[in-house]
């Protein structure tokens, strides 16, 4: 019994021993731009692995060169309480469970008539403050724990840091294709031209790409992406920024 208490007690004080690394990290980050996320590095080593080389381009921008333009595009496109709630929108996990209930019920039904296996598209209800704890220290893999810790860091980013710095992180890190992270490389990647001069329709298409940036960079033509776009532009002066 005491060896049993003894590991638990190991791998409680870890586990706390990790959450304060990651509060010390995040509380940096209000002064420290971040180098890296665990997402770029695991794109950076399928790259390399796949091409033999490292094609990338990121070049971070402080706040003053992000235009509004995109930072209402993206909430709007995204997240459109995120000047509101705390972190996490309660209410979309909610009805994003309910969604990815009903599609994994039609997707064993389609396996039963079909004889074979048929994945479920499943839909998230994150923020972008859950987006960027995700995107910054995790993996891709989903179970319950690394939802947990995802939550976890989620809290710590509000806590930590202002909005206004959670969303500037969060536009200098994200994906826009493959090897292509954060706003500046996409705006020079898509548009030929700064971040700082986008204006709303090639912010809004950008912010439409988000979900599935690789997809859509294979697809730039594509009729959902350029009616997408469309309804973001008309949204974003409704978005109110932090």
């Amino acid at each position: 019994m005491k060896a049993l208490l003894r590991w638990f007690a190991l791998v409680l004080a870890a586990a706390l021993a990790l959450q304060l690394f990651f509060a010390l990290r995040i509380g940096l980050m209000a002064w420290l731009d971040p180098q890296s996320s665990s997402v770029q590095r695991a794109q950076a080593w399928q790259i390399l692995q796949r091409q033999g080389r490292l094609p990338w381009r990121q070049e971070w921008v402080d706040a003053q060169a992000l235009p509004d333009t995109l930072r209402r595009a993206v909430i709007a496109a995204e997240d459109s309480t995120f000047a509101q709630h705390g972190g996490v929108w309660w209410d979309s996990i909610e009805k994003a469970w309910a969604r990815n209930q009903q599609a994994q019920a039609r997707a064993e039904r389609l396996a039963s008539r079909q004889g074979r296996e048929v994945s479920p598209r499943i839909v998230g209800g994150s923020t972008i403050t859950q987006q960027l704890a995700k995107n910054l220290f995790l993996s891709g893999e989903r179970n319950l724990l690394r939802k947990g810790q995802e939550l976890l860091l989620t809290l710590m980013l509000e806590a930590l840091l202002d909005k206004r710095r959670i969303l500037t992180i969060y536009l200098n890190t994200v994906e826009w294709g493959e090897g292509v992270f954060g706003a500046e490389a996409a705006a020079q990647h898509y548009f030929r031209k700064p971040a700082l001069q986008l204006n709303a329709w090639e912010s809004a298409r950008l912010a439409v790409m988000l979900p599935r940036p690789r997809h859509f960079e294979d697809r730039p033509g594509s009729p959902y992406l350029q009616e997408r776009a469309r309804t973001i532009v008309a949204r974003m002066p409704e978005v109110r920024l932090p």
